[in-house]
C-alpha cells in the first residue's frame, strides 16, 4: 500500500486581493480537488502576516503530482492561481509519517 502524501503550499496573495474574495475563489476549487484520484483531505489556513498554508492529503505521490500538474488547466483553479503572488509560492510533497485525529 502506498504511503499517503501531504502537499503543502505556502503563499501570499497578490496586492489588492482581499481575504474574503480569495476564500470565495478558493472554495470553487473543491470540486476539482474532490474529483481528483487519490484525494483524502484539504485544509487551508491563514497566518496573521498574510501567509497562506494549504495542506492537501493524497493517497500516493503519483496522485498528488498528477493533481498538481492538472491544477492550472481547470478554469476555477486558474482563477485562484491569479490571486496568488507567484514569486511567493513554495510547494512541498512529503510522505505522511504520523497523523492523529
Amino acid at each position: 500500500m502506498a504511503t499517503p502524501v501531504v502537499e503543502t503550499v505556502i503563499f501570499k496573495l497578490e496586492d489588492g486581493v482581499s481575504k474574503q474574495d480569495f476564500l470565495i475563489a478558493a472554495e470553487k476549487i473543491n470540486d476539482f480537488v474532490q474529483a481528483s484520484p487519490g484525494f483524502i483531505r484539504r485544509r487551508l489556513s491563514a497566518a496573521e502576516d498574510g501567509t497562506w498554508i494549504e495542506h492537501v492529503e493524497w493517497e500516493s505521490m503519483d496522485q498528488a503530482k498528477a493533481a498538481a500538474a492538472a491544477f492550472h488547466s481547470d478554469p476555477d483553479c486558474a482563477a485562484v492561481g491569479k490571486s496568488i503572488l507567484g514569486s511567493s509560492v513554495q510547494m512541498i510533497h512529503s510522505n505522511l509519517e504520523i497523523a492523529l485525529r
